[in-house]
């Protein structure tokens, strides 16, 4: 067969996979299908290898070349030009051939003359009849309709969501289908796609949007925000417009304009296979990885056709999806926009370096969007050094069941850092760092907070985060609600997560990586490390977590104690994560080479290439060396065949001897052909991979790997080296305090009159204290509160700062005047009103008459009052506290005729 001759072969079988009959000029029957391809139809410039009649009419053609051809298939446009403008015999009424396609029996590229500045492009396959009818009868192109979208009407926006949005919509204008929106973490990703999705259906007039997650927990937030979100457009909310679907099943609505779906779902779907649900609660990375090596073959599903979707937007589009499952994404004939924080070089390299916007998290901290972290240090003996455990009878610990026994050692050991809560268990160590982080939490962390502030904690492994778990409980002295687990082994994992996000309890989150990336706790203001992390862009996710902006009414709902919107959040190094050397990629703690669990999802998602099942195969026989007899009993009921059978399997799909024997015996010949191998060859793989499709199988054979024993280190008692601050609070402290002088410069005028505020008469003090709402409510707007800034000139001038109980608006003014020179020391407005308080009432009380223990109590109020208000009137009596007393009324029964003259008197002396 010529090579012109396969590749024809390989043109009718993708052309019959998308829905063509294919026909000969001599059996041309235009009626037996909608969409007919027939092979070489004359023109008036020479026969045309397919013309694409629908409905019987001549509506494109197809050029078919060898496979060698590829690489100059786009020199072929020209001659499918020359045939779409041709006359085709024997067709007289009027037509027009839109559509052109140019094919080897690997590639197919595809031009729509519509198309204003029509370019092609390269397809999975031929589109269908249907598909191109429906094109037929809309009144433009997909790609025209891009090119007259309307203004953003920008209300409600920040500025960098309008920049992505005006960036996306000349992207798509300009016919660039790759555009990468990168936005800091808390900017607004998913609500600035939405507005894309939305303005591309409405004005697009795009069909269907695809929106790419990597979790089901995400795809779950995905799909709130999608049923709440309102466009300002249109008083009616997304869903009541378009239909949304999450996928939660193999099945997709015809009627879904928008498709929520995880990647894993996605290629089931096309493999036209269902998906065990597990397989979506694990984050993608963990079994999927760009070493893994193992492409998943996508073929071609009528279903569920290359054109099915016109958009897809990949969420936390920096994962490591590019290598392995890009077919995914080229499958599809569609645009594509990604979403991330964190781009690495792969990701931009994927997108072609279409930056549509880039909205850094600094530039976030700087606007207000996000808030800043401080770093402080916990550094342990045993976390720095490790430590030495003689060769003694000490205790062990089963990994899995938790069961405890006392065994000798054979030889000493030493440990490192690295072997921390793996194969070395010191509770001590963990024990020291959470004691630390209570001692410093009310003292230095959140020195104004009643309650612990919303904590996630981050562990190296499932069972590192039950150790930290009992003994945060322990250390605090608190209950099971306190503190919690929330990683993908915990049962309602998610019903904890919600807790965790808008209820009291808990109070701290354990974590390995379910909330590591992604996940939206905005009430978070403590993150403590005590794991390291080696992936610069994972980091980044990590910190994400604490980065949210949250007001302070919001704040309140779950931690009654804050005072101001959230400001800043900590992150609490216990293992020297923000100083140790990180790469672009995340390493997931791997071997050089791809792990055990990863080799067996691959399997189980369809990877049958040989690498992957020999490299599975050495590792079961490895780990069939190192069982015991009870586990290979144990391996033999629960995956129904020995260790050695299982690998032995694995081996012979890919041993040609083995192969060739098989095709001979089932085909009753000596010498089979090729196909009949190949046919041998696909059932011995699919024996081999058979029991890694089931779960259980995999989970077993994941925890017999395991190593079994973690040694409990009693012996070694950890200590604290240093607990603090690291440099770079400085640097954030400069970097408050600069905005906030720049605030002062921007607003002089109306700060002129708070120059000489403790000079006005008390009657002025109430309009002052309206300019100074407004005031703080323009600097809160910067993301600065009076809480944050007394802190930052605290860690710059510690000498002239005074710490005390803050009361916003009216410390303001000790702010600005501490700032513009006016003050040579920063001290609480309280200080100054609870000072002259004491030498008011003390002169008052020199005389003859006394102030009555009730009269003392009324002061009391009235003094609490004007440190928050600055001045105290007749008319506040009236108001809380002081009507639970009886008022303005219950004030003149106890001061008579001189109630006036008390209120008058306070003011003055009270505010000197």
């Amino acid at each position: 067969m010529t090579p012109e001759a396969k590749a024809r072969e390989q043109i009718d079988k993708k052309l019959q996979e998308s829905g063509w009959v294919i026909q000969d000029i001599k059996t041309l029957n235009l009626t037996v299908a909608l969409g007919v391809a027939v092979r070489e139809f004359p023109t008036s410039t020479g026969p045309v290898d397919y013309a694409l009649f629908v409905d019987g009419m001549p509506v494109g053609v197809a050029e078919a070349k060898k496979d060698e051809k590829g690489e100059v298939l786009t020199d072929v446009e020209g001659q499918s030009g020359r045939y779409a403008n041709s006359r085709f015999k024997w067709v007289n009424q009027e037509y027009r051939v839109r559509f052109a396609y140019e094919a080897t029996g690997k590639l197919v590229r595809f031009t729509d003359y519509a198309d204003i500045k029509c370019r092609s492009r390269e397809i999975f396959s031929f589109h269908r009849p249907e598909t191109l009818k429906r094109w037929l009868n809309e009144s433009d192109t997909v790609r025209n309709n891009l090119k007259q979208l309307p203004p953003l009407d920008e209300t409600g926006f920040r500025k960098c969501q309008i920049k992505a949005i005006r960036g996306l919509d000349d992207s798509f204008a300009n016919n660039r289908p790759h555009a990468l929106v990168q936005m800091a973490t808390g900017a607004g990703k998913t609500f600035t796609a939405i507005t894309a999705a939305y303005r591309l259906l409405k004005y697009g007039r795009m069909n269907r949007i695809l929106f790419l997650v990597d979790t089901r927990s995400l795809g779950e937030q995905a799909e709130r925000e999608f049923l709440a979100y309102k466009p300002n457009d249109d008083p009616r909310n997304f869903s009541e417009l378009y239909n949304v679907h999450r996928l939660k099943s193999s099945y997709i609505s015809s009627d879904a304009q928008i498709c929520i779906s995880t990647i894993q779902r996605m290629y089931s779907i096309l493999k036209g296979e269902e998906l065990d649900e597990k397989a979506e609660e694990t984050p993608f990375a963990e079994y999927v990885t760009a070493e893994s090596k193992a492409p998943k073959e996508v073929v071609y599903n009528a279903k569920i056709p290359p054109e099915f979707f016109d958009c897809i937007i990949v969420d936390e589009c920096h994962r490591s999806i590019y290598n392995v499952w890009s077919q995914v994404l080229s499958y599809f004939d569609a645009f594509i926009i990604g979403l991330t924080a964190t781009p690495d070089a792969r990701t931009i390299g994927y997108f072609n370096q279409n930056f549509v916007s880039e909205y850094t998290r600094e530039q976030a901290v700087l606007d207000g969007v996000n808030v800043g972290e401080d770093i402080y240090l916990i550094e342990t003996s045993v976390t720095k050094n490790g430590a030495f455990i003689m060769k003694q009878m000490i205790e062990h610990r089963d990994r899995l069941t938790r069961e405890k026994r006392w065994a000798q050692m054979d030889e000493d050991v030493f440990y490192t850092q690295s072997q921390l809560d793996k194969n070395i268990v010191n509770p001590d160590q963990i024990r020291t760092v959470i004691r630390t982080f209570k001692e410093k939490l009310y003292t230095e962390l959140f020195p104004h907070r009643k309650e612990v502030p919303k904590t996630l904690i981050f562990a190296k492994t499932d069972s590192h985060a039950d150790d930290i778990v009992q003994i945060v409980r322990e250390e605090f002295d608190e209950g099971n609600d306190f503190c919690r687990k929330i990683t993908y082994s915990v049962q309602n994992a998610e019903a904890v997560l919600s807790s965790f996000r808008n209820d009291y309890y808990p109070r701290i989150a354990v974590t390995v990586d379910m909330i590591a990336t992604g996940t939206d706790v905005k009430p978070i203001e403590c993150l403590l490390f005590m794991r390291d992390v080696r992936s610069r862009n994972y980091f980044e996710q990590m910190k994400g977590r604490g980065t949210r902006v949250l007001s302070k009414d919001d704040l309140q709902k779950v931690t009654p104690s804050a005072t101001e919107n959230k400001d800043h959040f900590v992150i609490v190094d216990a293992v020297g994560v923000t100083e140790s050397k990180k790469t672009e990629t995340r390493t997931l703690e791997r071997k050089p080479t791809v792990s055990m669990k990863e080799l067996m999802m691959n399997i189980a998602l369809g990877a049958r290439d040989e690498d992957t099942l020999t490299s599975l195969a050495n590792r079961v026989i490895r780990l069939s060396c190192k069982m015991e007899r009870s586990e290979h009993k144990q391996f033999r009921e629960t995956v129904g065949k020995s260790a050695e059978q299982v690998a032995e399997g694995l081996l012979n799909a890919f041993d040609e001897d083995i192969i060739h024997a098989k095709a001979c015996t089932e085909n009753g010949t000596v010498s089979p052909t090729p196909e009949q191998n190949a046919k041998a060859q696909k059932a011995l793989i699919k024996q081999a991979v058979e029991p890694f499709q089931k779960p259980e199988v995999r989970d077993f054979i994941e925890n017999v790997r395991r190593s079994h024993d973690q040694i409990i280190d009693s012996v070694n008692l950890d200590k604290v080296l240093f607990a603090g601050y690291s440099a770079n609070r400085e640097e954030n402290a400069d970097r408050v305090i600069s905005t906030f002088k720049d605030f002062i410069e921007e607003n002089k005028d109306e700060i002129l009159a708070l120059r000489i505020i403790y000079n006005e008469q008390y009657k002025n003090r109430p309009m002052v204290l309206k300019s100074l709402t407004e005031l703080y409510q323009k600097l809160c707007a910067k993301g600065v509160t009076v809480e944050r800034l007394w802190d930052c000139y605290a860690i710059k001038q510690p000498d002239k700062v005074k710490k005390g109980t803050l009361a916003q608006i009216t410390d303001l003014i000790s702010l600005i005047r501490f700032q513009m020179g006016y003050a040579d020391t920063l001290a609480p407005f309280s200080d100054r009103v609870n000072y002259n308080f004491k030498q008011w009432t003390f002169r008052r009380n020199t005389g003859a008459v006394h102030f009555t223990a009730e009269q003392m109590e009324w002061l009391r109020l009235i003094k609490e009052h004007i440190i928050t208000s600055l001045s105290i009137l007749p008319e506040d009596l009236e108001y809380t506290p002081f009507d639970s007393k009886g008022g303005l009324g219950g004030f003149y029964q106890v001061f008579g005729e001189k109630y006036q003259e008390i209120l008058d008197e306070m003011n003055e002396e009270l505010v000197a």
